[in-house]
């Protein structure tokens, strides 16, 4: 195994959700936006945006819509746009029509950019000593997101990040065994829970600090119960949501 500050800070990888009472810098903003502006992006188009949210009704909203208390409640929160619009204003300014703007093909590609440009964001903020966490519960109501944070159309939101010092120190997570999740040539069909059965023991000693403190079902057991199962009907909606910003149109 390979060792330096780069690959450290991704291994010791940790979501943090309790922030202390600080702002970032202007310096560790700056260097955050540059190094997602950096990131590697489909055909050269750029097609993502970030949203830094410092207004406390947009950060109750977004708070409200992920139902959970800590977001937006210390720290900087931002959110991270799959953005066609920018492409498709400067289309028009120079006499161009909307080409490919409203395909699937466009929009997974600004998509791509979005989460490439967040994973880029989050390990240079953990390269400075600060913590990160990542939030797909942005999304569990995408339409009344959008209109929260007054998104055009040809904008989606993809996902939500906050940023701060850390005022907390959770586990490292186990992961799935490179065994279970990286191979060679041959993608394996045959997966079997048992197999899973030493990593389920390890994935059990893991006490999330999100539910006082308690220890976490088995990998398997998450999988086959509720996080799979119960439907967030918010969510039902995410296609519509998509097709009314103008995006993915040819998607049935």
């Amino acid at each position: 195994m390979i060792h330096n500050s780069t690959i450290d800070a991704q291994l010791n990888h940790r979501s943090i959700r309790a922030f202390k009472d600080q702002t970032l810098t202007k310096e560790q903003l700056t260097t955050l936006y540059d190094a997602a502006r950096h990131t590697s992006s489909s055909r050269f188009l750029q097609q993502f945006s970030i949203l830094h949210l410092t207004d406390e009704k947009k950060r109750a909203a977004v708070r409200e819509i992920s139902g959970q208390p800590y977001v937006g409640a210390n720290g900087d929160l931002f959110i991270f746009i799959a953005d066609l619009f920018r492409n498709q204003q400067l289309r028009h300014d120079l006499g161009q029509d909307d080409g490919t703007l409203h395909t699937t093909d466009e929009f997974a590609q600004a998509v791509e950019d979005t989460v490439l440009a967040v994973q880029n964001t989050v390990v240079a903020a953990e390269s400075m000593g600060l913590g990160a966490v990542i939030l797909g519960s942005v999304k569990n109501d995408p339409a009344k997101l959008i209109q929260a944070l007054g998104l055009p159309k040809m904008t989606f939101p993809v996902l939500g990040v906050q940023f701060g010092v850390p005022d907390q120190k959770p586990q490292l997570k186990p992961r799935l065994p490179i065994a279970d999740m990286a191979f060679e040539n041959d993608y394996p069909k045959g997966f079997k829970a048992a197999d899973l059965k030493d990593y389920d023991d390890v994935v059990t000693t893991y006490y999330d600090l999100r539910d006082a403190n308690r220890r976490i079902d088995s990998f398997t057991k998450q999988v086959s119960g509720a996080k799979l199962a119960a439907t967030d009907h918010r969510r039902d909606q995410m296609g519509q949501a998509i097709h009314d910003q103008g995006l993915a149109l040819d998607m049935k």
